[in-house]
């Protein structure tokens, strides 16, 4: 049977070139970091490259970035590092309605120990009022946190904008981008756009799981979520995956080098685009939640009198392989946070499923994607 693998928001397969490098430090270069004999120096190398790669393609100190078990640890330090550090400044946060699961549930969190947290409301496309923010800070807010991809509906927001305008309004504000869907998708760049902190995660980029990163503006302390062998600067304790960081360092480095006028994935958009066309050909009564001008990897579709899931498990059946929503929350039956923040219709939400390209796709596949959906279709209207 012929396989199609649209879930790259949920993850993507690893590069070949990962999979060999995780092998040999696996098998050969596995010392720890913390020995002082060779081994350890060896396994300490990899992780400076890894750290160089990293702030390359981000345009920071290879210092300023420090490695974590993934996206959901980072937005985690980031967010409860931040608000228990400078708590003394003030104990207002500031977030969207439209955040991953891993900062909504984290400023509820904060919530129950008595910080007071702005959710801020979004348009249609899932994007914030730039105004509504502005009115949001105040003296005593001491973060702002925001995706700047919207990990469902592929929204894109302005995060090169929203960096001066906090800094602008007050100065001892920090700002946290969910970096997560972007790195490697759209042009980044933290320092320039006063980001002070910056979630990635390896997987997303064709890297192994279980390995993220925190890029954290120097100067800026932070309280650590764990303790023990005061790895990472003392930020980040318990000894390093080495297998993981090493697999970092392919996976980053095989991505395109954006700027200010390339700054996105052209192959992506460009794939994008024709799914898009295709879908408008054959199925234009598609509702399309994404915005034109979003992610060039992310679509969200809604087919309103069916239901997601059940569409999902059909094009599944012809080795297709696509998600409701965020593969955080597939397995449980509430509807999607996201989707309801844009007001999105119950039957709509019901119907939505979602598409997301890599460079592994080719527009071959997305021709019997569409062929395949047409069909699912209309076995079910």
């Amino acid at each position: 049977m012929k396989e199609v693998y649209l879930d790259n928001s949920a993850t993507t397969r690893p590069l070949p070139e990962v999979v060999e490098y995780m092998t040999e430090v696996l098998t050969e270069n596995y010392g720890n970091p913390s020995s002082l004999h060779n081994k350890g120096l060896a396994a300490e190398r990899i992780m400076k490259r890894a750290r160089k790669a990293i702030a390359r393609k981000l345009g920071v100190n290879p210092g300023e970035v420090y490695f974590t078990s993934g996206g959901t640890e980072s937005n985690n330090l980031a967010i409860k590092g931040v608000a228990s550090t400078y708590k003394n400044r003030g104990r207002h946060l500031i977030t969207s309605k439209v955040e991953h699961a891993s900062v909504i549930d984290t400023f509820t969190a904060l919530e129950e120990e008595g910080y007071e947290v702005t959710y801020l409301n979004t348009d249609k496309k899932g994007l914030i009022s730039l105004d509504e923010l502005a009115n949001a800070i105040r003296p005593e807010t001491t973060l702002v946190s925001l995706i700047h991809v919207n990990n469902e509906l592929g929204s894109i927001n302005p995060v090169e904008k929203i960096g001066p305008l906090i800094k602008n309004i007050n100065r001892n504000t920090f700002f946290h981008v969910d970096g997560v869907q972007s790195f490697g998708k759209i042009l980044l760049k933290p320092a320039d756009w006063q980001i002070d902190l910056l979630t990635i995660s390896a997987h997303k980029i064709h890297g192994p799981k279980g390995i993220g990163a925190l890029y954290l503006k120097k100067g800026i302390e932070l309280k650590p979520l764990l303790h023990g062998g005061g790895q990472e600067k003392g930020l980040r304790s318990g000894t390093e995956n080495l297998p993981g960081i090493a697999g970092f360092i392919p996976a980053v480095e095989s991505l395109p080098d954006f700027t200010s006028t390339s700054p996105r994935y052209e192959k992506l958009d460009r794939l994008r685009d024709y799914f898009l066309n295709r879908l408008k050909e054959t199925l234009p009564e598609t509702v399309i939640n994404s915005p034109e001008e979003g992610a060039p990897h992310i679509i969200s579709l809604s087919f309103p009198g069916l239901k997601g899931e059940i569409l999902v498990h059909s094009l599944e059946g012809e080795g297709i392989y696509v998600s409701t929503r965020s593969a955080c929350h597939s397995r449980n039956d509430q509807k999607s946070h996201v989707l309801k923040a844009i007001n999105l219709p119950p039957e709509y939400i019901d119907g939505t499923i979602r598409i997301s390209l890599s460079r592994f796709n080719k527009e071959e596949e997305i021709d019997y994607t569409i062929a395949k959906l047409a069909e699912q279709i209309k076995l079910f209207f």
